[in-house]
């Protein structure tokens, strides 16, 4: 049996390295260097995936899943009916590396959203999607949609993932400003998707509304079409990280058996007098993180009080209707429930390496890819 390979996928506005941005600027490093570079200098197999930045779950793992094995995007006849949109997207003409199966699995790595993501894919690989099946047929969903591919995958790690709901995203629904994020999201969107920039600097996967144009067609629609699409998509992204939207996917998604699952966590609150975000952390997370503190202060929420500037430390742990133990150094991971490690210091980008230090930033990869390899059969 060959080592796994290691699988990177991004969050919330973030981009994979087949992406031109990626060649300035690495989601996974940042201002730290590439961490999939880093990962292959040192042996290791790995690949940053790429998927609908400001896109679902649902959504995502379909994209990752045609990534993975080379082949269209399908998004589900039920799905895509439920919500408006077309069933299928892009052809992969080659999957993101050869091999993938039982003797060359994969540890998927998933930053902020990306955690979400990685794990209703591998609830679908494994428990398939009923609803699916019965409105095309088994002969007529996608393989992704059947189930039983319960050993593709060895582990699940989500690096500061909203895994119940997003802290910054009730504060900015309290600020009243989810309608107007979503609204400058979709025009960035636009901006990007009907220029040349799309597919070359950045890339949306927003075929499935007409945004922008399936690779290799001309099939895009008027922009306000599209954006009545995204609008009324009540599984967007914005809608996963609300604390309802949140727990309909944590109610839907099934804990594998044979997965390990890892989680982290980061914290950039101080206590002194009182808590506060310390000085490491980015300009933006430093506001986002104060407001999340006062409104724990308000609602009397001790969670929200430790956070990394977007997500609760509590929230990042373990999906509250999920089994967990807290990992400590030298101990084997436990399969089947989620290994909380020890909590580390710094905001939701210090995770990526994002104006982080370097080396500190290289070695939390490095140990994790060895941690993970001990996983393997």
């Amino acid at each position: 049996m060959g080592e796994n390979v290691y699988v990177f996928v991004h969050g919330m506005f973030g981009w994979g390295e087949n992406e031109g941005i990626d060649k300035t600027l690495p989601y996974w490093g940042a201002t730290s260097g590439s961490i999939v570079g880093l990962l292959r200098n040192n042996g290791y197999e790995a690949y940053a995936a790429s998927v609908g930045p400001i896109s679902g779950a649902w959504y995502q793992a379909c994209e990752l899943y045609a990534q993975l094995t080379g082949t269209r995007v399908d998004y589900g006849e039920y799905h895509s009916k439920c919500f408006g949109q077309r069933r299928f997207g892009r052809e992969y003409k080659k999957p993101l590396f050869d091999g993938w199966g039982e003797d060359k699995k994969v540890h998927l790595i998933g930053h902020s959203f990306g955690g979400m993501t990685i794990r209703l894919f591998a609830h679908l690989l494994t428990y398939g999607a009923p609803e699916e099946i019965e409105m095309s047929g088994r002969e007529n969903v996608s393989p992704l949609f059947l189930g039983g591919n319960n050993n593709l995958i060895t582990s699940i790690t989500a690096i500061c993932s909203p895994l119940n709901c997003s802290g910054a995203y009730e504060v900015a629904k309290n600020l009243g400003l989810i309608t107007y994020t979503k609204n400058l999201s979709l025009i960035y969107a636009a901006a990007l998707t009907r220029s040349s920039l799309q597919g070359n600097f950045a890339d949306f996967h927003l075929e499935r509304i007409g945004m922008h144009d399936t690779p290799g067609q001309k099939d895009r629609v008027r922009f306000v079409d599209a954006y009545r699409a995204a609008m009324k998509d009540i599984d967007s992204i914005d809608n996963n990280m609300s604390p309802s939207g949140t727990a309909r996917l944590n109610n839907y998604i099934e804990i594998c058996e044979n997965v390990y699952y890892i989680s982290y966590q980061f914290n950039s609150v101080e206590k002194k007098i009182i808590n506060l975000p310390t000085k490491t952390c980015l300009p933006l997370m430093t506001m986002t993180s104060a407001l999340m503190i006062a409104a724990g202060s308000i609602m009397k929420d001790e969670r929200r009080k430790h956070n990394d500037g977007l997500v609760d430390v509590q929230s990042a742990e373990y999906p509250a209707d999920e089994p967990y133990v807290r990992y400590e150094q030298g101990q084997p991971l436990q399969k089947g429930k989620w290994n909380v490690m020890p909590l580390f210091v710094g905001d939701h980008g210090t995770a990526i390496g994002l104006l982080a230090n370097k080396e500190k930033t290289k070695k939390f990869y490095l140990d994790l890819a060895q941690l993970l390899r001990t996983t393997e059969n």
